[in-house]
């Protein structure tokens, strides 16, 4: 059976594939062919159930539950960090919530969660994830959100950090933000679903069990980054709630959910 595995074109996710991708992980019989995407696209592509395998932002999730599982592990969680808002200035809140932010789409996690901390909706303009930073380092945009590895290149566009939604989520509910999650379409079967899932939880284990072969790997996604920055990038994403989400990770999406009133249906993990 063919599974096509969507992830995004960044360090962390492509770190998690290396298990298969490099052989080490015994795909038992299946074949996982990558879909690598930017994140809004693979959200896009969720709703129209295009891929078996596919990573998605939390916040798109209750859109297709029905039709994908979410899986206990591959998920990018963020623990006192996240998605910044940067600009050539520093801004304050209230100066935020009357700019127009550069984002990278509308149904990322990063834009729900500021749209929570400013309180509601404010003016915007979408751009892919890779050219934000740029945007607003070349004065064409005040502000800009910036997910993947801009949390860590903004500075040497000389841009300042003015929003920190991982740390302003860990403020207001003491709960890690979850940002990214792995998923598995139901209409392959239970047993294929289980099967899958233990698979790709081999991957991310082989991965994190050979750090620098993985890394080498991941570096391909990280548009120049160095291998410093790259494995500090990876060490943000892929850790212990990554291999599962935990109580604390669970809870953390429960709230997310709730508070963005995204929650009506009972969130469940497949292993």
């Amino acid at each position: 059976m063919l599974i096509r595995v969507g992830f995004s074109a960044d360090p962390d996710d492509a770190f998690m594939f290396w298990g298969l991708a490099s052989g080490t992980v015994d795909p038992q019989g299946f074949e996982f062919e990558p879909a690598i995407q930017d994140i809004q696209t693979l959200n896009e592509w969720a709703l129209e159930g295009r891929l078996e395998v596919t990573a998605m932002s939390l916040a798109t999730y209750p859109l297709v539950h029905e039709r994908y599982a979410l899986l206990a592990h591959g998920a990018s969680i963020g623990s006192g960090y996240g998605p910044i808002v940067v600009a050539q200035e520093p801004l304050t809140l209230d100066e935020l919530r009357e700019t127009e932010i550069v984002v990278p789409g509308r149904l990322t996690t990063a834009f729900l969660v500021l749209k929570l901390a400013l309180g509601g909706e404010f003016p915007h303009r979408v751009l892919p994830f890779d050219e934000i930073q740029p945007e607003v380092a070349a004065g064409r945009a005040r502000a800009g959100l910036l997910i993947h590895e801009g949390q860590l290149t903004y500075g040497d566009e000389g841009l300042e950090k003015c929003l920190d939604l991982g740390e302003w989520w860990l403020l207001e509910t003491g709960l890690p933000l979850p940002l990214g999650v792995n998923t598995v379409r139901r209409d392959i079967g239970d047993e294929a679903v289980r099967k899958v899932s233990r698979i790709l939880r081999a991957s991310i284990d082989a991965a994190l069990a050979n750090r620098e072969e993985a890394l080498d790997y991941a570096l391909g996604f990280g548009r120049g980054m160095d291998a410093e920055r790259g494995d500090r990038f990876i060490g943000m994403y892929v850790n212990e709630l990554t291999q599962d989400y935990g109580e604390e990770g669970r809870e953390a999406v429960r709230e997310l959910l709730s508070r963005a009133h995204l929650g009506d249906f009972r969130v469940e993990w497949v292993q």
